[in-house]
C-alpha cells in the first residue's frame, strides 16, 4: 500500500483540464518528476514466482507480477507511490482482462493517484504461457 512520504513532491501525478478523467481506468495522464530525482527503471515483471513457476490463470499472473514489481521497487528503496509510469502488456487483451488488471491495480495502489500508464495488447510474450507483463519507472528523492 502506498504511504504519504515526505519525498512525495518528487513526483506529481495529474489529469489536466481538457482531457477525460482516466481514474476509473486506473491511470493518470501526466507524471511530472522533479529535478534531482533518482529514476528507477524496473524491467518487465511477469507472473513467475521465485521458483520460476507460472500459473495458467491470468488473474494469478497479474497478482504475482504486481507482487514482483513491489519487490523490485523495494530493492531500490522505492514503493508504488513513487511510480511515475507503467507499461502493461496483455496477451489476448479483452475488457474482462482489463477489469481484472484494474481491480488488482486498485488493490495495490488503493485510492492514491495511479501512475501514467500505457497498455499494449500483444499476441505473445517472452515465455510460453506468459499472459501479462508490467514494467515501471519510479522517481525517488535523489
Amino acid at each position: 500500500m502506498p504511504t504519504d512520504k515526505p519525498h512525495r513532491a518528487t513526483l506529481q501525478l495529474s489529469n489536466p483540464p481538457g482531457l477525460y478523467d482516466p481514474a476509473p481506468n486506473g491511470y493518470s495522464h501526466l507524471a511530472q518528476v522533479a529535478a534531482g530525482a533518482r529514476l528507477v527503471f524496473v524491467a518487465g515483471q511477469g507472473g513467475e514466482n521465485a521458483q520460476s513457476q507460472l500459473s495458467s490463470d491470468f488473474a494469478e499472473q497479474v497478482r504475482q507480477a504486481l507482487s514482483n514489481l513491489q519487490c523490485a521497487l523495494a530493492a531500490a528503496g522505492a514503493e508504488v507511490s513513487d511510480v511515475a509510469k507503467l507499461t502493461v502488456l496483455i496477451v489476448d487483451h479483452s475488457h474482462e482482462r482489463l477489469e481484472i488488471f484494474g481491480k488488482a491495480l486498485h488493490q495495490v495502489w488503493g485510492a492514491a493517484p495511479k501512475p501514467a500508464c500505457t497498455l499494449i495488447p500483444v499476441p505473445r510474450l517472452a515465455l510460453d504461457g506468459m499472459l501479462f507483463e508490467i514494467d515501471a519507472v519510479a522517481a525517488v528523492a535523489g
